[in-house]
């Protein structure tokens, strides 16, 4: 089992780290008040943000990103928060630094204990919102700073990994979007309850959770931003492309067109049938002669013309 308990003055925080069957019973049999249907939830593999009001306990499942070195993308780590007048109950699978960081400090400092649990269960739960909101901001700006090495390069690299690395980057910046959203209505349902567990202590904290509110729609606008920002590098890219592309084609062309007519002259006198010059001992060099101005014509044309 993985459930760890601590223990402060009147609040007690219980926290399970990738929940077993166990776990939960054990939990239930703890607070014989909890829904069955949350405690069915915390053994999903990934439930949707929600935020359930009760008369006794508040419950929450809220996501936040976790980076994936390995298939560079930002994924969803699930946290489930029960929250009562005295206790708070914390189910996640282990991934989320400072939640977990939290928990230990909380565990081994007294002081730490005395700043986060000494007023209020609401407290804890504000202050564990909140780091877990703020752990946004390195991520968006890992993206800020991969955006800003793509601009950097987008005008002296291949365009194939620039175009590779926009992609990568989009679909990052996609599901950090789709993560981000919707814990925006979860701190907006917060601002509507109106139960003692959220009152506990004599604590004010409407205005904290909207001091993190503002933070979360700070994400969400650099996300909005970031998405902008990285579709109009896509667009450069293919027009970058397309150009080096006309400019390769172009010359393809130049090719074909100069081939043409030296391919109807070598055809001409490769036919078997009297054709001027033909007894003549420099006939060949003539020939070349005649194929080497006809190209030299052409280019020269073409350079005239502005077209190479």
């Amino acid at each position: 089992m993985a459930t760890q308990r601590i223990q402060h003055k009147r609040v007690t925080w219980t926290s399970i780290v990738k929940a077993t069957p166990d776990d939960i019973e054990a939990l239930r049999e703890q607070y014989p008040h909890f829904h069955p249907l949350d405690l069915e939830d915390l053994l999903s593999r990934l439930e949707r943000p929600k935020l359930d009001e009760y008369d006794e306990y508040l419950f929450t499942v809220m996501h936040f990103p976790l980076w994936d070195p390995v298939q560079r993308i930002s994924r969803a780590s699930e946290v489930d928060i029960f929250l009562g007048t005295t206790y708070i109950v914390t189910v996640h699978d282990g991934t989320l630094k400072p939640l977990v960081q939290l928990f230990e400090r909380c565990q081994k400092d007294e002081l730490a204990r005395e700043k986060y649990m000494g007023t209020s269960a609401s407290r804890l739960f504000h202050t564990i919102i909140d780091q877990l909101v703020d752990y946004l901001f390195p991520i968006l700006y890992k993206v800020d700073a991969n955006i800003r090495d793509i601009e950097e390069d987008i005008f002296d690299r291949d365009a194939r990994p620039i175009i590779r690395d926009i992609a990568v980057l989009r679909r990052d910046n996609i599901a950090l979007r789709r993560i981000v959203r919707p814990q925006l209505e979860i701190l907006a349902a917060l601002d509507r309850v109106d139960k003692r567990y959220l009152r506990g202590g004599g604590d004010d904290l409407e205005v904290y959770f909207d001091d993190i509110r503002d933070h979360l729609n700070k994400a969400a606008d650099t996300i909005s931003d970031h998405t902008e920002v990285i579709a109009n590098l896509a667009d450069t890219a293919n027009t970058i492309t397309n150009q080096r592309t006309n400019e390769i084609v172009q010359i393809l062309t130049i090719i074909s067109v100069i081939m043409l007519p030296l391919t109807l002259i070598s055809g001409i006198y490769g036919m078997n049938i009297t054709l001027p010059l033909d007894d003549h001992p420099l006939s060949f060099f003539f020939v070349v002669c005649i194929m080497l101005g006809t190209g030299g014509a052409m280019l020269a044309y073409f350079r005239w013309r502005g077209w190479i």
